[in-house]
């Protein structure tokens, strides 16, 4: 019985995080190899788990498109003093982004690679 037990929850300890590694995607999607400078305004930060994302409206001519790129987690932005609050609606910025490889306006963010639109860094400290 004891080992029928044994077994029993090294099983379900085994499915629950074979689940949690699947759950996690790649960045496969994202064009490492070419990326793109954008300068737009924050339509809206999300601090959500397991990404962030920041909706970014970029003017192109008399358009503007929303870019949505997604981030590190929020876990690891609160380290650095990040909080939900630290992206507002209205913020510019400017962005080295890596873009989506099917082309659709979107791609991933890194703090390193964002700064204010007038070139200051973004310190939250």
């Amino acid at each position: 019985m004891r080992l029928k037990m044994t077994a029993l929850i090294a099983a379900g300890a085994l499915v629950g995080f074979a689940g949690s590694v699947f759950a996690h995607h790649s960045f496969a999607m994202f064009d490492q190899e070419h990326p793109l400078d954008l300068v737009g305004t924050v339509k809206e930060f999300k601090f959500t788990s397991p990404h962030t994302f920041v909706l970014l409206e970029v003017k192109n001519g008399n358009e503007t498109v929303v870019w949505n790129l997604e981030g590190g987690s929020p876990s690891a932005l609160v380290r650095d003093g990040w909080t939900s609050k630290t992206l507002p609606p209205g913020t510019e910025l400017k962005m080295k982004i890596d873009p989506l490889r099917s082309g659709a306006p979107g791609g991933a963010w890194g703090v390193a690679k964002t700064k204010f639109k007038d070139g200051k860094a973004l310190n939250t400290h």
